[in-house]
């Protein structure tokens, strides 16, 4: 039980405080799962990122879910998602409620935004320290980085992964690769998968057939969680497709609706609480969650066994450790941009920017101080 509630309540605190997107989740969920408790090591936390890369859906919230499920099986699962998910679940509903009602001015999330560079710098920092120990790593690492940045294709990661892959077969055999210790059978991992796939066949039948609104909202949410690459900004438009032109939502709504959630903490697909809030209420906002978040839930526990079994393969070690080369150009491509791109816009950012890298790589702070102290620099000087 004690085990349990710490997952909960750590990914609670993550939830909290873990503003700027998937690539910082995963600059916070390194800092402290893998530097500060040291559930799993820098190889085995990029196993999850490079995992999470060819699954469709929250690739941040899946990561969340794979470190739950090592630590805790399946109710930890459960829990590190419940943790991680509710305080932006919880904001969303209180702003579809109110927010006609309520004007509000989102200045102050530059200072969070400014945190986000400096938490993803440090991941960085140290999982490359760990995850490129050869120059062939690093050169690996640096194609991936030069891809990402040279084109724009929610597929990109994938391709990148498996190219890392091959790489990796052929040039690092010999390279060892740490394996990560999961709690259940392969038994249930074919369980969710077989759910997954039958759940993509059986609500469109359901929806058609009764066309009940909410197994209309269901249906509609679990396909954008299943079908979704590259994480929760590019389910907007296909979530204003079934949603504005469908004439069920305005487009101011749904846009303000946008906004507001990028300037919540945690994941980004949270969206889906505002629209079912927005729709049908309360009710509405969690099954919209749940179904939305249900598709990366079953992939994950459904493919991490098998994962595993490869990781473990001799043959494929290098491959393994070619994907944890790439995974840490992709972060490094997404600290470039969208991260530190779009939020650095004057000599003031640049300033504030440097202060928060101080306080992380110097000071060495917790993020929960850093946040705090881009919280204060957002509120006094945006």
């Amino acid at each position: 039980m004690k085990n349990y509630l710490e997952i909960f309540f750590i990914a609670f605190r993550l939830g909290c405080t873990s503003f700027g997107g998937p690539t910082a989740h995963l600059g916070y969920f390194q800092k402290e799962y893998v530097q500060k408790k040291k559930w799993l090591t820098d190889q085995q936390f990029a196993d999850l990122v490079a995992l999470s890369q060819f699954l469709p859906g929250p690739a941040s919230s899946q990561v969340g879910m794979g470190i739950g499920l090592i630590r805790g099986g399946i109710v930890g699962s459960i829990l590190a998602f419940i943790g991680f998910t509710l305080p932006s679940v919880i904001f969303l509903i209180c702003f579809a409620l109110f927010l006609t009602n309520t004007t509000i001015d989102l200045n102050w999330i530059q200072g969070l935004k400014l945190v986000a560079i400096a938490i993803v710098a440090q991941a960085i920092v140290d999982m490359s320290k760990k995850l490129l120990p050869t120059i062939h790593h690093v050169f690996i690492a640096l194609l991936a980085l030069s891809a990402m940045l040279l084109f724009q294709t929610s597929w990109l990661q994938i391709v990148i992964i498996l190219i890392a892959a091959i790489t990796g077969q052929l040039i690092l055999k010999n390279r060892t690769v740490a394996t990560t210790s999961m709690a259940f059978s392969k038994k249930m991992g074919i369980t969710c998968l077989s759910l997954f796939f039958g759940l993509l066949v059986l609500l469109p039948l359901l929806a058609n057939t009764f066309q009940h609104d909410w197994l209309y909202l269901i249906e509609k949410f679990y396909m954008a969680g299943a079908f979704v690459f590259g994480g929760g900004h590019v389910v907007l438009p296909l979530l204003e497709t079934q949603f504005v032109e469908t004439g069920l939502m305005s487009t101011s709504s749904f846009l303000a609706g946008y906004g507001i959630t990028q300037a919540m903490p945690g994941p980004l697909f949270t969206f889906a609480t505002y629209i079912g809030t927005t729709l049908y209420g309360v009710s509405g906002g969690l099954l919209a969650t749940f179904a939305i978040f249900l598709p990366a839930f079953l992939l994950i526990i459904g493919a991490l066994p098998f994962w595993q079994v490869l990781s473990t393969n001799a043959k494929l070690r290098g491959a393994v450790s070619g994907m944890n080369a790439a995974v840490v150009g992709i972060l490094a491509a997404a600290f470039i941009t969208p991260i530190t791109w779009y939020t650095i816009t004057s000599i003031k950012d640049v300033i504030f920017a440097v202060v928060l890298l101080l306080i992380v790589f110097l000071a060495k702070q917790p993020p929960i101080v850093t946040v705090i102290i881009g919280f204060i620099i957002g509120v006094v000087f945006y």
